[in-house]
């Protein structure tokens, strides 16, 4: 049963105030008497959860942040009145007018105090033009902090996790749900409910559980058959097994994988205004790969950022630097190579920053951070480490390697097996191959002296010779061999006795020509062996080819300032205390670095990107931003356990495992008007995860409950069908495409290809990116649009008639209509329909069937001509096209469900 108390806070972290039970919500001019302020102040107190001393200093830095640091931040050159509320030493010492901006325990002689209390509008603060002023609870955290002795810790993301303890669940919580006691995500959770008087939600039932995992874990929903077996498992593991089952899948690599090419801004064009083709899909493959093997966080890290500098780095790990090759390249006429090396690196800088770290580190390219400590100097710090790769804006993309496919790789070793015992064979120096060498060289030995010109007649056998450009019956001989000819036998050494003897068996021995023929036939196949693909990567530059970094001046590469030294951001861990640090600077130290377990941000980052994915919203609600101006936690206790249980061998397979057996996780979806009233974006996790599915996931799903959607994994990206507009790229090629043939047409949104100019409509819709730029939280809108491209969509109506034929033709041929309607509802859903549900399909069904039969060309058209034969749902459907037209509407119907487009 649940029970809520009081209404809920309006931000997880920001209480109301609440005033004959309505929101207080005073104006940007109000002036606030003492009295009134002491009542709110009482109100504040009683209403906030007390999370201790730190807690109310990280409140007050945000607010500072938020509503100070562009004067009085890091920003030197924008800092007014001559002091900073970053810094304690600088905000407790006279400021340019003498007063102090904080005095610890007394308000009313702080002048930080004074100015957003005031009600003149030439000494307030923040200045009227900057914005509102603060409001009541920003103002009692304020009076509070001073109050108990304006400790101003750093920020709280760049301070180490250490490991909490685990809470304690309260006894009349623990005796109501006593499986939350056991899992370590379930204690924190129940904590912060309890405090925010809510309680959980009962468990999703069997078919949502399932569904809801398979939608996490692999981006696909389950079939029927999955769904009635994991309802018909009654053994306690039977949840586990799913998960393990899920996690194993190769479909769980590429439905990450995908997650991941939208932060590695991954495309297949190379953007600007001609947006020409990129080849550079085996980086994509390289991800499924490292995902489904559960590669370690720490490892995919730094073969992506430095695997060219890893000691004799692999095939694969070469693959993996062409994370930062994803940058945007511009080879337009007139265009300036350097200028756009320089772009590309500050976009590197960028992405490897909000990656990793989370915090908006472009603010520092063209001045110092107003909100965070990095200084435009430790910027091209930064600059400088990714400064020294060879690639500088090349047509050719270079340096690139090139790839083979298994088959052409084992081809190869056969043919070279064969080369290697062709050559082994013609080095066999034989009785009679020596006897014909020997006859060779008598023969050869009078013409050759006529053709050498000695430089000292005297010293024939010892000097060095010149050899007649005009010479061609010996075009074979090298001038090492000429010179071992020069000599008589007897002054020869063993060495050369062998190397010549081996010349004149590979290349002149009559015994041999069929063997050389087989030998020149085998070469000439190796050397026709081309390469499935080929992909850029990263190559670090000859220690004398280095590039020197200097600021640019307002972010312009022109513009040069002083000149820095690769490094780190003061703020930050050093380097220097990396274990194997080397005296070098560079994009391995780098890698290293970001995943040092003295770094603060990269495990709570990665996390909280997990958690999002999962329940629909990070920890840190601002997942993009775990910088100054972002949110805090709303559980920062459980943020850093989750931080310091993923650095203990940063398996991220583990941590999802961890995550999804949660009770948390496992909670209905379905919510009450009041609990949505306290907790509208739910995140106190009193109920299960509700969000629509991504773009892809969207056609997938589609797809599967189709029958239609091809397994085949990897592989030059793919067309699906889309609608010819007749439209060109600005001084590019056409938008429109030939779509793919065979089960191509019908592969994972993974491998669909990415223009950034022009990214697949249905998608861009769904708000998918162009990836232009790293894209480290997709939007999430609620269109028009979209139910027109799930209506109408050629991929859409295909996968309409594919279901509708399944049900008509294939597996339910032999079925009753309410078996056909149950079976057709199960594949979308994953459930059952209820009777109402039933009752309506059938409605529809039956409707469609009259309005087809009057107009055998209308069924016609929706049930074959759109799109043409359907996959391997092809047969001949003539004899049913009513038949098939009406299901077709039903199953359009069906697969525009608001729960088939939802994960729940």
């Amino acid at each position: 049963m649940q029970i809520y108390l009081c209404r809920a806070p309006k931000q997880a972290f920001d209480p109301p105030y609440v005033k004959y039970g309505t929101t207080l919500k005073p104006t940007a001019r109000q002036t606030i008497s003492l009295g009134v302020f002491i009542c709110l102040l009482g109100g504040f107190l009683a209403a906030s959860v007390a999370r201790g001393d730190d807690g109310l200093a990280q409140q007050v830095r945000s607010i500072l942040s938020n509503r100070c640091f562009a004067c009085h931040g890091p920003d030197q050159d924008q800092r007014q009145g001559g002091f900073r509320l970053d810094e304690a030493s600088s905000m407790l010492t006279e400021a340019d007018s003498g007063q102090r901006p904080v005095v610890p325990g007394e308000p009313a002689s702080s002048e930080l105090w004074r100015r957003i209390m005031t009600s003149e509008e030439s000494q307030q603060m923040p200045p009227p033009e900057f914005g509102a002023r603060l409001d009541p609870q920003e103002l009692a955290a304020i009076e509070r902090w001073i109050r108990q002795g304006a400790q101003l810790p750093m920020h709280w993301s760049f301070v180490p996790p250490v490991r909490p303890s685990l809470p304690s669940v309260q006894p009349v919580v623990q005796q109501e749900m006593t499986a939350w006691n056991h899992h370590p995500v379930d204690r924190f959770v129940i904590e912060r409910q309890v405090e925010n008087n809510l309680r959980p939600s009962p468990p999703a039932t069997r078919g949502e559980l399932l569904r809801r995992l398979s939608l996490d874990l692999t981006g696909l929903p389950p079939s029927p058959d999955e769904v009635h077996v994991f309802e018909r498992d009654k053994s306690p593991d039977s949840y586990e097994r799913q998960v393990n089952r899920l996690l194993g899948s190769p479909a769980y690599g590429e439905h990450w994988a995908r997650k991941w090419l939208d932060l590695a801004r991954y495309a297949d064009s190379t953007g600007y205004a001609d947006d020409p083709p990129r080849t550079i899909w085996a980086y994509r493959d390289w991800v499924i790969d490292a995902l489904n093997s559960d590669m370690p966080v720490d490892q995919f890290t730094v073969e992506q950022l430095a695997g060219d500098l890893l000691p004799n780095p692999t095939l694969t790990q070469l693959v993996a630097t062409a994370f930062h090759r994803n940058t945007l390249t511009n080879n337009e006429g007139g265009t300036n190579d350097e200028e756009f090396r320089s772009v590309a690196i500050v976009d590197r800088v960028n992405t490897t920053m909000a990656v990793w770290m989370g915090v908006t580190m472009a603010c520092a390219q063209c001045h110092t951070h107003k909100y965070d400590p990095f200084t435009q100097e430790e910027y091209f710090k930064l600059y400088a480490i990714l400064n020294q790769s060879e690639d500088a804006d090349r047509r050719d993309e270079s340096p690139v390697i090139e790839l083979f496919t298994a088959s052409q790789l084992l081809d190869k070793q056969r043919l070279q097996a064969e080369i290697d015992a062709a050559e082994c064979e013609l080095d066999r120096l034989t009785p009679d191959v020596l006897a014909a060498q020997a006859a060779w060289e008598q023969n050869l030995i009078e013409p050759l002296w006529k053709v050498l010109e000695p430089k000292s007649m005297s010293s024939r056998s010892q000097s060095d010779f010149v050899v007649d450009e005009e010479l061609t019956i010996w075009g074979q001989l090298s001038k090492q061999h000429l010179a071992i000819l020069s000599k008589p036998d007897a002054q020869r050494t063993e060495t050369e006795r062998v190397d010549l003897s081996k010349f004149y068996s590979r290349s002149i021995a009559e015994a041999n020509t069929s063997l050389r023929s087989k030998l020149a036939r085998l070469i000439r196949q190796v050397d026709g062996l081309k390469p499935a693909t080929s992909v850029p990567v990263l190559r670090e530059l000859a220690p004398k080819m280095q590039r020197e970094t200097f600021v640019q001046i307002r972010g312009n590469y022109k513009a040069l300032g002083a000149k820095v030294t690769p490094g780190m951001p003061a703020v930050f861990h050093p380097l220097a205390n990396l274990q194997g640090h080397s005296e070098s600077v560079d994009r391995l130290a780098l890698a290293q670095w970001l995943v040092d377990p003295n770094n603060p941000l990269t495990a709570r980052v990665w996390v909280n990107r997990m958690w999002e994915s999962l329940f629909g919203i990070g920890i840190v609600c601002s997942s993009e931003e775990f910088g100054s101006q972002g949110d805090r936690p709303t559980h920062p206790e459980l943020l850093d356990w989750l931080a310091c249980e993923l650095m203990q061998d940063w398996d991220t397979k583990r941590m999802l495992r961890l995550l999804v057996t949660s009770e948390t996780y496992q909670q209905t979806s379905m919510v009450s008007v009041a609990a949505l009233e306290m907790d509208r974006d739910n995140v106190w996790l009193a109920r299960g995860p509700r969000v629509r599915l991504s773009a892809e996931m969207v056609r997938d799903q589609a797809l599967c409950a189709a029958g239609l959607q091809s397994t085949k994994m990897y592989g030059p990206p793919v067309r699906p069908p889309q609608p010819n507009l007749g439209l060109r790229a600005a001084f590019g090629s056409e938008t429109d495409w030939q779509t793919s043939d065979g089960e191509d047409r019908y592969r994972r949104g993974v491998y669909t290809t990415w223009r950034r100019s022009n990214p697949y409509p249905s998608m861009a819709t769904f708000d998918a990116p162009s990836r232009e730029v790293c894209t480290l939280r997709r939007d999430s809108t609620n269109t028009p649009l979209q139910a027109l491209v799930t209506l109408n969509d050629p991929a859409f109506v295909e996968a309409a008639q594919g279901l509708a034929r399944r049900i008509v033709l294939y597996e339910y041929s032999e079925a009753s209509d309410r078996q056909r309607i149950q079976a057709a509802f199960e594949l979308c859903a994953s459930r059952a329909a209820t009777e109402p549900e039933l009752v309506a399909i059938f409605d529809l069904l039956s409707t469609t069937r009259s309005h087809f039969a009057g107009d055998p060309a209308a069924a016609k058209q929706l049930a074959i001509e759109p799109i043409g034969p359907v996959g391997k749902y092809a047969k001949d459907a003539d004899q049913q096209m009513v038949e098939l037209a009406a299901w077709t509407s039903v199953c359009n119907v069906l697969l525009n469900l608001d729960e088939v487009l939802m994960k729940r």
